[in-house]
């Protein structure tokens, strides 16, 4: 086959696999999905920074539903908000290990928080329980007000 007939089928390929995302895109049809009245989902949550240095980083709904808030763009350093189960408070630290920069996963039935990089484990508080890490998590912090869960990351 010749090199032009060849790059004419793969353009062609090419396009025929993107038309529905471009059909998609041009669609102008807005769909009439409204929210409850009253209440902010977790992309309108105003996540500003307060004068007492707080700030919103989701709701205690969302909180409840998915176990942790991850964030890492909101605040001024990464936060993993989560409710401790031993004491059902609401904790938050920051996820980044101290070992290599892993991002730490909250494990409720483990009772820790652990590194998938390396293997290191911490404590609720931010405690190293087992290496290679030897510096603890930064803790923050938090609070529920209202439907709100607030961390002070300063």
């Amino acid at each position: 086959m010749e090199r032009r007939k060849f790059l004419g089928w793969v353009s062609v390929g090419v396009l025929a696999s993107n038309l529905s995302v471009v059909l998609a895109a041009c669609n102008s049809d807005t769909s009439n999905t409204e929210e409850p009245q009253g209440e902010q989902t977790s992309s309108e949550i105003d996540k500003s920074v307060r004068e007492d240095g707080f700030q919103a980083l989701g709701s205690v709904e969302q909180l409840d539903q998915e176990g942790k808030i991850l964030d890492k763009t909101s605040a001024a350093k990464p936060v993993l908000v989560f409710r401790n189960p031993d004491t059902n408070t609401i904790a938050a630290v920051n996820p980044t290990c101290t070992h290599q920069g892993c991002t730490v996963e909250f494990k409720a039935d483990a009772k820790d928080l652990a590194c998938p990089c390396h293997g290191s484990k911490f404590s609720f508080d931010g405690e190293v329980i087992e290496g290679p890490a030897s510096k603890p998590l930064d803790q923050f912090e938090a609070k529920q007000e209202d439907n709100f869960v607030l961390v002070k990351v300063s």
